[in-house]
């Protein structure tokens, strides 16, 4: 991503405590601040696991709290599908019905949604962490801030998804494959469904290609990433659980993050104190006798 610079410094000063000095004596040996990062910028392992478990947690509670409101999320619905049908991007029945003629189709997409939105976005986090220290914590405070901008997205639009529409089939109850819905035979549901717009699938998703495109030296490395959200919308609309449009503000929620990264870095720059020689001259004169 051209330019990030900027953005992602300035989402790393909003992870960092206020007033926090950027580098200092390490108590366990090695440069690290008072904040806990090594001079490497990697945070101290057992704070940041906390840190991300408690953030997820969050993010499941106040997404499960969004009140349920059955007919207006299918009113929504409706209205998301007359709006793409008027713009020729209503694709979702055709690779819903293209899913179910094919169950080896259906059945892997099924497992790609309930698992790999986990599993490659954690994976990417501990990659970062471990051979990309420098790069972690801002990587993580973008992936954050695009999540918080889902959030509430999932309170002002309450979406139904397709596999509550008549016409579409939902192919986690038709194969009898695992999900974490209640139409999952095998499972209980445990998230809000009406929270489909944006699809954090799709922007986390988005979120693993950037970082990787960003960093990855070999061709196909980068080909495979940008393969991953793209192979992440298809099996999305597939299986019935969301819209084009819901990818597409997943889309837009990663960019707003980014450009919120690129927001405040402009308001710190032209605050007194906020900018870099701002910053080094107040620990001048806090250092003066």
């Amino acid at each position: 991503m051209a330019g990030a610079g900027p953005a992602f410094e300035t989402l790393e000063c909003m992870a960092r405590p206020a007033g926090a000095p950027e580098t200092g004596p390490d108590p366990a040996g090695g440069a690290a601040g008072p904040d806990g990062r090594h001079a490497s910028g990697r945070p101290r392992l057992w704070s940041e696991l906390l840190l991300v478990l408690v953030c997820y947690g969050v993010y499941e509670a106040v997404r499960n709290l969004v009140p349920p409101d059955p007919a207006l999320a299918v009113h929504h619905a409706y209205e998301l599908l007359h709006l793409e049908y008027l713009t020729h991007l209503d694709v979702e029945y055709r690779l819903n019905r293209l899913f179910m003629a094919h169950q080896p189709l259906a059945v892997a997409g099924d497992y790609f949604y309930a698992t790999m939105h986990f599993a490659m976005t954690i994976g990417v986090l501990v990659w970062l962490y471990i051979q990309r220290p420098e790069l972690y914590r801002s990587r993580r405070t973008l992936l954050f801030a695009t999540t918080v901008l889902g959030l509430a997205g999932f309170w002002l639009y309450p979406l139904a998804p397709p596999r509550m529409l008549p016409g579409f089939t939902d192919t986690v109850a038709s194969f009898g494959t695992w999900g974490v819905y209640a139409s999952a035979p095998a499972a209980s549901s445990v998230s809000n469904q009406y929270a489909a717009m944006p699809s954090m699938h799709v922007s986390w998703a988005l979120w693993c290609a950037v970082v990787i495109i960003g960093v990855a030296r070999r061709p196909a490395v980068k080909a495979l990433a940008a393969l991953y959200p793209a192979l992440t919308t298809v099996a999305i609309m597939g299986t019935g659980n969301h819209y084009l449009l819901d990818a597409v503000a997943g889309a837009g929620a990663l960019a707003c993050g980014y450009a919120l990264g690129l927001g405040l870095g402009a308001a710190r720059a032209v605050l007194p104190g906020r900018s870099a020689a701002g910053r080094a001259a107040a620990r001048r004169q806090s250092a003066a006798p």
